[in-house]
């Protein structure tokens, strides 16, 4: 049974950091595009950044762009998400997803999440 399992997320001042990391079991991590998705309460569930399977290709949120910075160790099955300059918006549930072939940021696409991880960033 495929298994993605977020961990680092936690609790922050304004302009502090985190480092989140999603491990994959039973899954050909390389064959994958996987991403970083958030849901804040009332609000839909957002692509922040994906990464294509060689990793060569990473678009992200416009929200995000220039703070965040995804990456993935195929090796590991391992994929992180280096969040710096965070700021309360940015609080939320962050889940880690995969699907096979290529990234995108839409949330229906994707075939496999994790059970997400709450980052909460204080004013």
């Amino acid at each position: 049974e495929v298994q993605l399992v977020e961990s680092g997320g936690g609790s922050v001042q304004s302009g502090g950091s985190l480092r989140l990391s999603c491990v994959g079991s039973d899954i050909s991590f390389g064959e994958y595009g996987v991403g970083w998705f958030r849901q804040a309460p009332g609000k839909v569930r957002e692509g922040i950044a994906v990464i294509s399977q060689s990793g060569d290709d990473t678009p992200y949120a416009d929200s995000v762009k220039g703070r965040f910075t995804i990456s993935r160790d195929n090796a590991k099955k391992t994929m992180y998400l280096q969040m710096n300059s965070l700021k309360p918006e940015d609080t939320a549930v962050y889940y880690c997803a995969a699907k096979l072939l290529l990234a995108t940021t839409q949330p229906k696409r994707y075939q496999y999440w994790g059970q997400g991880t709450q980052v909460t960033v204080s004013s």
